[in-house]
């Protein structure tokens, strides 16, 4: 397989095993009340469409700086992959 591939099904064992039953955990306790990412789509998925369009390294370079701009005094939502 490629390292396109790998990353790729890296990034979706992350958004399956690790982010959503994390963000189920804090919801439950109270500590989450709306949804933890302030982009859409999110970062995660971002990053994937990133790989498949531009590449392994280019593509996580876009993402880890997608990452940076994450805070909850953004004021765009809505931030697709140009």
């Amino acid at each position: 397989m490629k390292l396109k591939t790998y990353s790729i099904k890296l990034i979706n064992f992350y958004q399956k095993a690790l982010s959503s039953p994390i963000e189920k955990f804090l919801k439950y306790f109270g500590l989450l009340r709306n949804n933890s990412c302030v982009f859409y789509p999110t970062c995660s998925e971002y990053t994937k469409e990133a790989i498949k369009k531009y590449g392994v390294l280019k593509g996580f370079y876009l993402g880890f700086f997608r990452i940076l701009r994450c805070h909850p005094w953004q004021k765009n939502h809505i931030d697709p992959l140009k």
